[in-house]
């Protein structure tokens, strides 16, 4: 499972106009699931996330955590980052994982935040969307539960 992790002052996700899911404060993070992964993948994503210290204290370090900072999760499904661009021109997708193997452990990565304490709010499943952000900071970083970078 892959994630992009964007520390947000505020950000929302829309379809068709209407907003579907909206945080503060908080992370906005774009969720991707490969063909290999599993529950225990989504745990590791879901754990890395909600503890990860990326706000920063009054110290100016960055020491907190969402939980810490009471912030917000904002979850979108996002199967292009498993796109492979080394050949050609036009991205391939043979490694993200088929929807009915990927909604369930995105469900569940969203699930497992809420376990931990955090207010998740979701962009739509398969849906085109417009996401916006306020990247702050800007902070943004880079998972893979396999590890891979």
């Amino acid at each position: 499972m892959r994630a992009v992790l964007q520390r947000v002052s505020e950000a929302s996700v829309s379809v068709g106009g209407q907003v579907t899911g909206a945080v503060g404060l908080g992370l906005c993070v774009l969720v991707g699931v490969g063909r290999e992964d599993s529950e225990e993948d989504a745990r590791w994503v879901a754990d890395k996330v909600v503890t990860l210290r990326v706000f920063e204290d009054e110290q100016g370090k960055m020491n907190r955590s969402v939980l810490d900072v009471h912030g917000g999760l904002l979850a979108i499904s996002q199967f292009t980052l498993f796109g492979d661009a080394r050949k050609g021109t036009r991205p391939g997708f043979v490694d993200a994982a088929p929807p009915e193997i990927a909604q369930p452990l995105y469900a569940r990565f969203c699930e497992l935040a809420r376990e931990r304490g955090v207010q998740v709010a979701e962009g739509v499943f398969r849906a085109t969307m417009q996401v916006r952000i306020v990247n702050e900071g800007p902070v943004t970083l880079l998972l893979d539960s396999k590890r891979l970078f």
